[in-house]
């Protein structure tokens, strides 16, 4: 797959995927409230997006181009934790999943769900 984006490249990617497409103003407009980035910061994101290939342009409306992720949310989502995975643990979820238990990171009902998902694989 691609390279990995940044946590500000997520809340620009976030918003793609909440409208499918938008023009670069409407994506300030989404993320003028959360963020206080500046316009060109958020245009700079955008970039950086598309030219990972994580973003689409479509540059037939002269006016203002139109965004759209390149990626559904799911893909990323699958990509993101088979590298933090491979990064941290060496691919192994066992490896993830006992580090969770030994620092009682996990409830006793999350541990249960966990036994309950796995008699059902």
């Amino acid at each position: 797959m691609k390279q990995n984006i940044s946590e500000s490249e997520l809340e620009v990617m976030k918003v793609l995927w909440k409208f499918k497409e938008a023009t670069s103003a409407e994506i300030i407009e989404n993320l003028k409230d959360k963020r206080e980035w500046k316009p060109k910061t958020i245009q700079t994101l955008i970039t950086r997006l598309v030219s990972k290939d994580f973003v689409n342009v479509d540059k037939s409306n002269k006016k203002s181009y139109i965004y759209s992720a390149s990626i559904s949310e799911e893909e990323y989502k699958n990509y993101a934790s088979k590298s933090f995975l491979e990064k941290l643990y060496n691919g192994s979820i066992n490896k993830m999943v006992l580090s969770f238990v030994k620092d009682k990171k996990l409830s006793k009902a999350e541990i249960e769900e966990l036994k309950d998902i796995l008699r059902d694989e």
